[in-house]
């Protein structure tokens, strides 16, 4: 018999049950949010005093950074939680950003690292992304981004050099996430260790779709859409440098963001010698489960009741404008740099398409690395934390509706339904 835990569906999406500890810690934190400025004053201010410093490097991140925090003022509807939360979030971006450009000042060498070839994953969340990430994460010879680096990439001045001051942080936070939202780890596992995605560096210029993570902001997105993103793409790879100076990199990186799929043009312009692998996967599938994780944790930052329809409905055109933009260029990647991977191909034999991929990056696949990537499989096995099950009649849509609409992408890739 299996030991995993059974499956279970969320019932509390819209009337959340609560921890006392968490109750206990909004109501204690509410009064604070009725002095919070979501302004970009108030941001960079706090970060500067936070800090001692006051180079945030080139501008360029103005300018989104000041349609995101009045979108987040007049349209994101947080409650206190959320507000006090997403004020410390931008700021702790504005503090990285400053660190960031500190070390380069101490390190102008850092700028001189190569990122070269990198093995990038595009694909939205629950199309066997993290897995795979993982997985080719496991090989010593590539550098990856564990979650406490995508933190803070950068120590304060009194930890330079160190690593357990952020590590502790980054531990202590989870702590907090894992009372609050006790089922996610069914949904995403996070530990303090795991591999993260770039979005979070992404972030530190002001300009990603983790933003649209945080609510329901349109002029947000629609800013987000109608600017090119190149410049944000290479603040990002001098990001990668610093990571990389400071702890020098194996051979090459691997990265992963779905963000990707509908920035293919500038992760080309900025990473043109990558590897690029794009998952697919039932995307009716995938709306419901995304949809079902943003609105468990929304319970942290929106009002109660929490608007599921709204939430779900908006994550569903998120998803389906997504796939659209890879649909449309998924060919600005050379053949010769990509490979499709569908999910059920995947699960068949994850390590054998492991070797696909390896033999497209030219990346030497040993017994070593296979020996490190079966390692990873025995010590996380897959759904240890038990699995959510996931309905689109919770968001007020039907799986043939969605089917329907988004049947230009499953036709493009010939993507297997699930049922």
């Amino acid at each position: 018999m299996s030991d995993r835990p059974a499956p279970i569906r969320i019932e509390d999406l819209v009337d959340p049950v609560l921890a006392p500890e968490i109750i206990e810690m909004m109501e204690q934190t509410a009064p604070l949010a009725d002095q919070i400025d979501l302004s970009p004053e108030a941001v960079l201010g706090a970060a500067t005093a936070q800090t001692g410093l006051n180079d945030f490097g080139s501008d360029e991140f103005r300018e989104p950074l000041e349609v995101l925090c009045r979108a987040m003022d007049t349209e994101a509807d947080f409650s206190p939680m959320g507000k006090l939360s997403q004020f410390s979030q931008l700021t702790a971006f504005a503090v990285n950003r400053l660190r960031i450009e500190q070390y380069i000042k101490e390190h102008p060498d850092a700028l001189d690292v190569p990122v070269d070839r990198p093995i990038v994953i595009a694909g939205l969340p629950r199309t066997g992304t993290t897995h795979l990430h993982n997985l080719i994460s496991a090989d010593p010879a590539l550098r990856s981004l564990p979650w406490w680096e995508s933190l803070e990439p950068v120590p304060p001045t009194e930890e330079a050099g160190t690593i357990e001051g952020r590590v502790q942080r980054a531990r202590d936070g989870l702590v907090i996430m894992n009372k609050a939202v006790p089922h996610y780890d069914r949904m995403h596992e996070m530990t303090w260790d795991h591999v993260h995605e770039e979005i979070h560096l992404l972030a530190i210029d002001f300009s990603t779709m983790l933003f649209d993570c945080s609510a329901v902001m349109p002029s947000w997105r629609s800013y987000y859409k109608e600017h090119d993103q190149t410049p944000h793409y290479q603040y990002l790879k001098r990001i990668l440098k610093v990571l990389a100076h400071q702890r020098p990199p194996r051979e090459r990186w691997v990265l992963k963001s779905p963000q990707h799929l509908e920035q293919i043009g500038p992760l080309m312009n900025v990473f043109g010698d990558a590897t690029v692998v794009f998952t697919h996967r039932d995307p009716v599938s995938i709306t419901a489960s995304f949809a079902t994780m943003i609105c468990y944790s929304a319970r942290m930052s929106a009002p109660h009741p929490v608007d599921v329809h709204g939430i779900g409905q908006w994550w569903a055109q998120l998803i389906q404008d997504m796939l659209q933009s890879c649909t449309d260029d998924r060919d600005l990647v050379p053949p010769e740099q990509s490979i499709d991977v569908l999910f059920h191909e995947f699960m068949a034999d994850d390590v054998a398409m492991v070797e696909r991929i390896y033999r497209l990056a030219d990346q030497p696949f040993t017994a070593e690395v296979r020996g490190a990537m079966d390692n990873y499989m025995a010590e996380h096995p897959r759904g240890k934390h038990g699995r959510v099950i996931y309905n689109l009649a919770d968001f007020g849509m039907t799986p043939e509706e969605r089917r329907q609409a988004l049947s230009f992408y499953t036709d493009r890739f010939a993507v297997e339904l699930e049922h």
